[in-house]
């Protein structure tokens, strides 16, 4: 299913490198066309600084051969926007009023559409920029007058793009991006959501590693894509070697960077998200109370838009689980870190040295059981104070009862094993209903007849009782209100099912060994399920949370792009489509992403009566901290937004 890029929010940019030669400007812009014409799924791009003539010419910028040339060559490909339908962004020298500018010439349309001169001119070291050119600081004057043509000329441009009008484009050339103050933050505050740095930086020991964090931070700082095309080593190598190191960041993540020491031409592209960075700033007030001293001249430009069915981005099917095992188990030490502290801090303020904890040998009750032990070691308090209950019932199986037994013992907590059957039969009798019927009355009375035991209990032995729920279980309202739902501090409360299965994992190899790992592994490996109808015949495991609601791969995917990135069903869709591919058809991704949206609206008045639980990444649904939602609001404009796929995909 091919969708235009435009709708959904995308803008698709090339970032150059192209092979170069010191002052050969025909060669030099044959080597840009070529770059544009080998690239037809791509209609922006943007080159280095002075890229038309090359930025090494040294005193040769004085000879007017050379400063005339390139005037001539930047109409030339003028002209060839307008036949290739594409716009570009390059690097020369402009004369004005007997100065000469370090420039970046925007051209789109068959015009020469605006002129932004470097207003910071490195002139230290190896740099002496200030011999050759001087700074739009000088500039005196708003506009160029080039064969009948009135050209915008100053650093106070920004470029719109008529098709999107959120994709507003800033420009700050090499020195610019290195300043205490650059104008990139100047543009973005005045609107600019992409901003591109046209470079010509020099290689040094350790200078790509800085390159590319000042990149990653200038674009998380403004909230932008940052775009920065940087000139290769087809630059003189007279006292200096350039590497061509090109990079496209997006809020503070690397999308792409070209190879570096390559003589041949580069390109790299790479679809921006405008639609989510408009979005970011929405949401962040400091970013909105910013202000800008300064005013600015926009120019429209037409951007033709693409179709394409496979997008240039990297789309992870676990955004909340790195892929890299490195950063992975260093995310699952710090949320470990943030969970056993919050409960650290909890029992000391609450003066409690003995917690209580239902588990199940479930993954959540595991991973709520585990921090617990943590952090009552923080503490010094002795494990024998945390009294870990296990209440078999209806559909309890023998796996997870073990699982279950023999970890709180290993561990050295106090163990109780309440069968909870009789109790429950009982209440069956007391409200008249028919244990045969396996309806949500004989689930959620199992449910809340457990809660009721471990509040009991807490206040017996004066505790606290450590809520097991995860994130996803919240979003989905996948919990019985007034039963699991509630605790007195809840661990889990910030961490998603997928996360949990890897926390659990990292917690057997990193905090504990032996005996203990392996029961650990061996929870990981157990379906999810409440247990709460009787097993197969066999004794295995009959009800499968999964199976009722859908993959957890999939909701926690869905819950990070509506929750974190606010993105339209519709487009959390096409990127999942990017993202699972060939593992779910496009008609199962469809019915169990409005399964998403259906129990996430009408959900949320158990997420309005959260207990506490500590906030451990980027998307919580306490209503104290990031969501606060009506929960009585209507889905149907975001279940509507997916039923206009419904012709195209049909029904799972």
């Amino acid at each position: 299913m091919d969708i235009r890029m435009a709708s959904h929010g995308y803008v698709r940019v090339g970032v150059c490198t192209p092979a170069c030669r010191v002052a050969d400007v025909a060669y030099n812009c044959e080597q840009i066309r070529n770059l544009v014409a080998e690239t037809p799924d791509c209609r922006f791009f943007v080159f280095p600084e002075l890229c038309v003539t090359a930025y090494t010419c040294g005193d040769l910028f004085f000879q007017p051969l050379l400063v005339e040339k390139a005037r001539s060559a930047l109409l030339e490909l003028a002209a060839f926007t307008s036949e290739h339908r594409v716009t570009l962004v390059v690097g020369a020298p402009i004369a004005f009023r007997g100065r000469l500018y370090n420039c970046a010439v925007f051209l789109s349309d068959g015009e020469i559409r605006g002129v932004v001169p470097k207003r910071f001119l490195p002139n230290t070291q190896e740099f002496y920029e200030e011999r050759w050119f001087s700074s739009a600081s000088d500039l005196e004057a708003t506009h160029l007058e080039w064969e009948g043509q009135r050209i915008p000329f100053g650093d106070d441009l920004l470029f719109r793009a008529g098709s999107m009008p959120d994709c507003l484009i800033g420009i700050e050339i090499c020195e610019d991006a290195w300043v205490a103050n650059p104008p990139s933050g100047r543009l973005a505050v005045a609107g600019a959501t992409l901003l591109l740095n046209l470079s010509a930086s020099p290689e040094l020991l350790g200078k790509m590693e800085y390159r590319r964090a000042l990149v990653q931070a200038q674009s998380a700082r403004c909230l932008a894509a940052y775009v920065y095309a940087s000139s290769g080593p087809g630059e003189s190598s007279t006292d200096l070697v350039f590497s061509g190191h090109s990079l496209i960041a997006e809020n503070g993540a690397i999308l792409a960077e070209t190879e570096r020491f390559r003589f041949d031409s580069q390109i790299i592209v790479a679809d921006l998200d405008i639609e989510r960075l408009v979005n970011e700033r929405f949401k962040n007030n400091s970013y909105g109370s910013s202000r800008s001293e300064a005013s600015f001249r926009v120019i429209e430009f037409s951007l033709a838009d693409l179709t394409c069915e496979q997008l240039l981005r990297p789309v992870v099917a676990t955004p909340f689980v790195p892929q890299a095992v490195e950063e992975r188990a260093h995310r699952c030490h710090e949320i470990f870190a943030i969970q056993t502290t919050g409960l650290a801090k909890r029992l000391l303020h609450t003066g409690a040295t003995r917690a209580v904890i239902g588990i199940s040998g479930g993954l959540d009750s595991t991973l709520a059981l585990l921090v617990t032990v943590k952090a009552f070691d923080k503490l010094g308090f002795s494990r024998s104070g945390i009294e870990t209950v296990t209440m078999p019932g209806f559909g309890t199986t023998q796996r997870t009862r073990s699982n279950a037994e023999r970890l709180a013992e290993m561990l050295g907590t106090s163990l109780r094993v309440i069968p909870i059957d009789a109790a429950v039969r009982q209440h069956f009798a007391d409200i008249g209903h028919d244990e045969s019927v396996h309806d949500i009355t004989y689930e959620n009375s199992q449910a809340r007849e457990r809660t009721q035991i471990l509040m009991n209990i807490a206040n017996q032995v004066n505790g606290l009782l450590i809520g097991t729920g995860d994130l996803s279980e919240l979003a989905l309202g996948w919990c019985t209100y007034n039963g699991d739902h509630m605790s007195m501090y809840a661990v889990n409360t910030g961490v998603p099912k997928t996360l949990v299965r890897y926390l659990v994992s990292w917690c057997a190899d990193a905090e504990f060994s032996g005996a203990i790992a392996a029961i650990l592994h061996d929870v990981c490996d157990t379906p999810v399920s409440p247990e709460l109808l009787p097993p197969h015949e066999n004794g295995e495991i009959k009800q499968r949370t999964e199976d009722k609601i859908g993959p957890y791969l999939l909701h926690d995917f869905f819950l990070y792009h509506a929750v974190r990135l606010q993105n339209r069903p519709s487009k959390i869709f096409f990127l999942a489509k990017q993202a699972f591919g060939g593992d779910f058809s496009d008609p199962q991704l469809l019915h169990w992403l409005k399964t998403f949206y259906r129990r996430f609206f009408s959900q949320q008045f158990k997420r309005s009566c959260l207990p506490d639980g500590p906030k451990v990444g980027s998307v919580v649904l306490s209503p104290r901290g990031d969501w606060r939602m009506p929960s009585d609001a209507s889905a149907a404009l975001w279940l509507d937004d997916l039923h206009q796929l419904e012709g195209v995909v049909g029904e799972g």
